[in-house]
């Protein structure tokens, strides 16, 4: 049962605190004024039901969702796809990555608002990506006789220590899940730690992501308008504590008398002005990737302001820096740039993907470094030394290749605990 003052709590301010953070969001990234009805359990036109329903907050797990989502498909072709998302760009990547299905927000935690949407779509069973714990939405799900997976599931020290203050409201919603698919070991040894059962590790489904066609065609058309000169990314750029992790790096980049050209994509599209005007301010030549006009020769910035299309960036780099790891975010996914087959380097902060940085830097597949000086250095020498960054190139395919299959395994795991609770029920 969950504790009485959480469900009042949710009761009483749920509406009103709901639109007070959604005020605030919106005055950096205006989307969120959108769709808010279907924050509050409002039933969207037409609602797909008896679906594989998959929550995915934002890009990085939707983009995760998607090789598990094919493997689901394979096992259930007839089913419709319900994709729900907490942030706009969470939205508008699904949108993007599965026009068949119908997407839409998940209702905050309120338990009025989540039984109305498990009773509008009514799914088949649900796949939550990642770490997405809402006590009352787990309760809802248990109450209308839902099995629900957490999948790719992982867990920092950080953030388990934070679930431990709270264990008569986490550790039921944990074991609400019918499994929870862990990503490492380490990752579910936390899980149980605060509560989970029935936890399995299938290893992480971002392994087995492949650069949509897409994305090459988007690269080559890059390169065109870049040219022949290399090209240095920094990509998922996060601005934390007052501390914009681009600027740290274009602040180093004034030193560099080359030919190479630094392209800067921040995580967030409320950062582009920002980053634009910073790189101004500092005396860089800067060019922006919606202008549509070719890379000029004196360009020494280009920014990436665009969302989706991190792939392409990535195939039309020579190397790349991953961002979230020079302040202290935790680091975003190293593993797309790997896949693509370029040295990667990233920073200090990687408690997000602690498993897939060791593994990379264990497996030669790239390099780490603790400052913005430090990046530099590296920078300056793999452009002085193609072989060298060849080195880490060359490893990438083999680090790949050896942690792949676990969308696969999820989605066995997923269709055995079905098969039991079929049998539970006759």
């Amino acid at each position: 049962m969950l504790p009485a003052f959480y469900r009042l709590l949710t009761r009483l301010l749920g509406r009103p605190l709901a639109r007070h953070l959604l005020a605030k969001r919106s005055r950096r990234s205006p989307a969120y004024l959108l769709h808010q009805g279907e924050r509050f359990g409002e039933p969207v036109d037409k609602p797909v039901q008896h679906a594989i329903w998959v929550h995915a907050v934002s890009v990085g797990e939707t983009r995760a969702a998607v090789p598990l989502v094919q493997a689901l498909r394979r096992r259930f072709p007839d089913a419709p796809l319900l994709l729900t998302q907490m942030t706009p760009t969470g939205r508008a990547a699904a949108e993007s990555l599965f026009p068949e299905a119908q997407c839409r927000y998940l209702p905050y935690d309120h338990p009025a608002w989540t039984a109305a949407f498990l009773a509008q779509h009514q799914p088949r069973f649900g796949i939550i990506m990642e770490t997405e714990i809402w006590p009352n939405l787990l309760a809802e799900c248990r109450r209308a006789r839902l099995p629900v997976f957490l999948a790719n599931a992982r867990l920092s020290e950080q953030s388990a220590q934070g679930y431990r203050r709270w264990p008569s409201l986490f550790a039921p919603a944990l074991r609400s899940f019918r499994r929870v698919l862990a990503q490492t070991e380490a990752d579910a040894e936390r899980l149980r730690g605060i509560g989970a059962a029935n936890v399995l590790v299938c290893g992480n489904t971002k392994y087995d992501i492949v650069p949509p066609e897409a994305m090459r065609h988007l690269a080559a058309e890059f390169k065109q308008r870049i040219g022949s000169r290399p090209v240095v990314v920094c990509a998922s750029t996060r601005f934390h504590n007052q501390q914009d992790e681009a600027l740290l790096l274009l602040q180093e980049w004034r030193q560099y008398q080359g030919e190479a050209l630094l392209v800067i994509v921040p995580r967030h599209p409320e950062r582009f002005d920002a980053v634009a005007e910073a790189a101004a301010a500092l005396g860089l030549r800067t060019q922006r990737r919606s202008d549509g006009q070719p890379v000029r020769p004196g360009t020494q910035v280009w920014l990436g302001d665009s969302m989706g299309e991190l792939f392409a960036y990535y195939l039309a780099a020579d190397m790349a820096f991953v961002g979230g790891s020079l302040v202290d975010t935790g680091c975003q996914n190293i593993i797309e740039p790997i896949a693509c087959g370029k040295p990667v380097l990233f920073g200090y902060s990687t408690y997000n993907f602690a498993a897939a940085c060791a593994g990379a830097l264990a497996a030669g597949a790239a390099l780490q470094v603790a400052t913005p000086a430090e990046w530099y250095a590296a920078v300056q020498h793999w452009l002085a030394h193609p072989a060298k960054r060849e080195c880490f190139s060359a490893q990438a395919a083999g680090f790949i290749q050896a942690h792949q299959g676990a969308s696969e395994r999820i989605a066995e795991a997923v269709c055995a605990a079905l098969a039991e609770t079929a049998e539970e029920a006759t």
